[in-house]
């Protein structure tokens, strides 16, 4: 009998792909696209952090049970991955982490200095004292357009803010629709590290009220060291197909600047500002999907 499964570390695995037209299906074993005349392109499923299906895709029940039991987070997105419809949320957030998570977001004092903490990371300063979180909020979008107005001046491209429809993407300028295919892909592979560490992606701080909260709170953090001057870097260059640019470059980017290695310790730091002390698991509480002896704990394990 074969030995049971043994996921890959988070920090260890490709960031993300895009697969198109084509079938998703398990076949002697292997995670495989099969494409209209047949032929199959092998995935390493079980080494990839996220897997980006376009339209034109079909998966099979056996693609995704494989990979939920390996740990590969699945998202569904529109052409050119720049709009998001669902993902496949493979084992689930652990509930003690989740817990923890949550008694931050409800005390106010606690959620406020876990958004001080997101906004010192973000932009190197600490911020102003006796600030609310709304004020914060106002504060950082404020700089925010600035960042953006400054990254078009560096790289050459005209500039009319961030502007896009989420219903008529195809109507945003080149700028806007670099911006969404690379924070589309920020996003995918922010969200398969934070249901590895166990924590719920709608459970934010400075973002509320959305299926993806705590997801825009982390990438956040890291968007404008990463994904927004592959973005104005490309809009500069004006291709033809600049969404398929950015999303290749921005796989670049992750592995260059080892992004997925550094989520998941961010969270940890991010949440520990709030000076709470993480519950324990209960005695009776489900393991983890997956036994890997001493060393199983590891955060950047799926769970």
């Amino acid at each position: 009998m074969l030995p049971p499964l043994k996921p890959i570390a988070m920090k260890e695995r490709i960031s993300m792909i895009f697969i198109e037209k084509g079938q998703v299906d398990v076949l002697d074993g292997a995670f495989v696209v099969v494409d209209k005349t047949g032929e199959r392109t092998h995935i390493p499923v079980g080494s990839v952090a996220c897997i980006m299906l376009e339209p034109g895709t079909r998966v099979s029940h056996r693609a995704v049970a494989l990979a939920s039991r390996v740990g590969t987070l699945l998202v569904w997105v529109g052409e050119a991955g720049v709009r998001l419809y669902a993902s496949g949320q493979p084992g689930g957030a652990r509930a003690d982490r989740l817990l923890y998570q949550a008694q931050l977001a409800l005390d106010p004092q606690a959620r406020l200095k876990v958004v001080r903490k997101m906004y010192e990371m973000r932009f190197r300063e600490k911020p102003p004292e006796r600030r609310s979180v709304e004020q914060l909020r106002g504060i950082e979008g404020a700089r925010v357009r600035e960042m953006y107005k400054n990254m078009a001046q560096r790289y050459g491209v005209k500039w009319q803010g961030r502007k896009y429809d989420p219903t008529d993407w195809d109507a945003s300028d080149v700028p806007n629709l670099c911006l969404s295919a690379a924070t589309a892909s920020l996003y995918g592979i922010t969200e398969a590290a934070v249901l590895a560490a166990g924590y719920a992606p709608a459970v934010g701080f400075i973002h509320t009220g959305k299926p993806l909260s705590f997801i825009y709170d982390v990438a956040d953090i890291f968007k404008f060291d990463t994904v927004v001057p592959v973005a104005f870097r490309i809009a500069a260059q004006n291709p033809p197909q600049p969404e398929r640019q950015v999303r290749l470059a921005c796989r670049d980017a992750f592995r260059e600047t080892k992004l997925l290695s550094r989520i998941i310790p961010s969270i940890e730091e991010i949440l520990s500002a709030g000076e709470m002390k993480p519950p324990e698991p209960p005695e009776d509480a489900v393991g983890p999907a997956f036994s890997d002896g001493e060393n199983l704990g590891d955060a950047g394990h799926r769970h």
